[in-house]
């Protein structure tokens, strides 16, 4: 009699499909993982621009008038001394990051103000719905950070985000 050397066919398609389950309940995991990390990064960087909004109102007395002018002037950094238009307060990636081509993190990030209101709005949206996070989160001058889930609605203004629930309640 032959001995029978490797593994016949049967044997083989027991271990793809073992493989096959472990990833279908693996990967969901994964991506879940992956939204939460999104997310947690967002809530940081709300909290960055709209502690830089604050460092931009005591540097010029007013509040940005945009994402950008809290970032330096180009990738390479502040070369000359901090402008109104280039405060050089937040990082490059996240003064830009306001584009489906630079959003961070899977997030856009939008800062604006009204000359002379003393008052602003920081969001930030999934670039994605469902895919690369779930919540929406915005901050007003109080620099308090809260969220929304975006299907319910954009966040259009100062007073639809004080109406919203603060991380951490």
């Amino acid at each position: 009699m032959r001995k029978q050397k490797g593994f016949s066919l049967i044997e083989l398609l027991i271990v793809v499909a073992i493989i096959l389950i472990i990833a279908a309940i693996a990967i969901p995991n994964l991506l879940r993982a992956r939204i939460a990390a999104n997310e947690s990064s967002a809530a940081a960087s709300v909290r960055t621009i709209a502690t830089g909004e604050l460092t931009y109102q005591t540097a010029y007395q007013d509040y940005s008038p945009d994402l950008a002018s809290l970032g330096p002037p180009a990738a390479t950094g502040c070369g000359t001394s901090p402008t109104s238009s280039a405060a050089c307060i937040i990082d490059y990636q996240l003064a830009t990051a306001a584009s489906a081509a630079t959003a961070k993190s899977g997030y856009f990030f939008g800062a604006a103000s009204t000359a002379g209101s003393l008052q602003y709005l920081v969001t930030a949206t999934p670039a994605t719905q469902g895919s690369s996070g779930v919540k929406g989160f915005c901050a007003i001058e109080d620099n308090v950070v809260r969220f929304i889930n975006p299907a319910a609605g954009a966040i259009a203004n100062r007073a639809a985000c004080l109406a919203l629930n603060a991380i951490g309640n």
